[in-house]
């Protein structure tokens, strides 16, 4: 298998060793409170603390994709991720950075207007018809993420015939259509608690072996506090970033290419032990 690489505004990232993906919340109501960035000066800190702490993809959200989020209009999300759009443009032009959206507009001007490197949909093109065709405009690289549903209905749709198989089937297809308008650059999320139980979350984790199996693109796993970590150990978003590691551990020993995080220095050490440890 060729060694996995990804296009990030004409500068090739490579994935022989797998990186980190910083996330940077400007929602009000994110999950994990220590994830949210109120304001200008917050997101400045943020940025620098995901670059300090090893972060090669900074990944800028303005909709939460918890399931009791509310809807945010397309203009309110713009809003809120233009000013950290504008700071990277400005301050840190050489860093990559994603932008968390499932709207094909939002997508667009963030990549024409300040640049943005790459698309991370955890809709999969399901929620706006325009996204497939408007990343092979774009000739950006499109995280396609797993999910059924909406944010708000996901949770209503855990009914698989057979989990993996359906999940393969998804991006199989997904895949196919994305190449076919010559999208070159796809990576791949199966999209942990999203329209997932908390047993089928962790059948998920323990099949990732087959995406590298099945698929040659990269693939991205984000699990980072989770509810699939605090409801099984009876814990909070705060106090689990110790079962974050261990699946972030797991995904590595199992094909993961990119760990999207929001305690970076973290995933960027378990990086570092797992391949010491591979090393032959």
């Amino acid at each position: 298998m060729k060694e996995k690489s990804i296009n990030l505004n004409g500068r090739l990232l490579s994935l022989k060793s797998p990186v980190v993906m910083g996330i940077l919340n400007v929602t009000p109501d994110s999950f994990y409170a220590g994830s949210r960035q109120a304001d200008e000066a917050a997101v400045a800190q943020r940025i620098e603390t995901i670059l300090a702490e090893g972060g090669a993809i900074v990944d800028i959200g303005g909709y939460s994709s918890r399931p009791d989020a509310a809807e945010v209009t397309e203009e309110e999300e713009w809003q809120r991720i233009k000013p950290a759009l504008k700071r990277m443009q400005r301050d840190f032009p050489e860093v990559p950075v994603s932008v968390d959206t499932f709207r094909s507009v939002i997508a667009r001007r963030a990549v024409e207007e300040y640049g943005t490197a790459m698309i991370n949909d955890i809709s999969g093109g399901m929620l706006d018809a325009r996204m497939f065709e408007t990343i092979a405009l774009l000739q950006v690289p499109y995280i396609l993420m797993h999910m059924r549903g909406t944010p708000q209905t996901m949770q209503q749709h855990t009914d698989y015939d057979d989990l993996m198989e359906d999940i393969m089937l998804y991006f199989a297809q997904k895949v196919r259509a994305l190449r076919q308008l010559g999208v070159n650059d796809v990576i791949l999320d199966p999209g942990f608690g999203f329209a997932k139980t908390l047993e089928q979350n962790y059948e998920l984790m323990r099949s990732l072996s087959e995406f590298s199996i099945h698929f040659e693109t990269p693939l991205l796993v984000g699990i980072s506090r989770k509810s699939m970590i605090y409801k099984l150990l009876n814990a909070t978003p705060e106090d689990s970033l110790n079962g974050t590691t261990v699946l972030n551990t797991y995904a590595l020993l199992n094909g993961a290419d990119i760990l999207r995080v929001h305690d970076v220095k973290a995933a960027t050490e378990t990086i570092e032990i797992v391949k010491r440890l591979m090393q032959s």
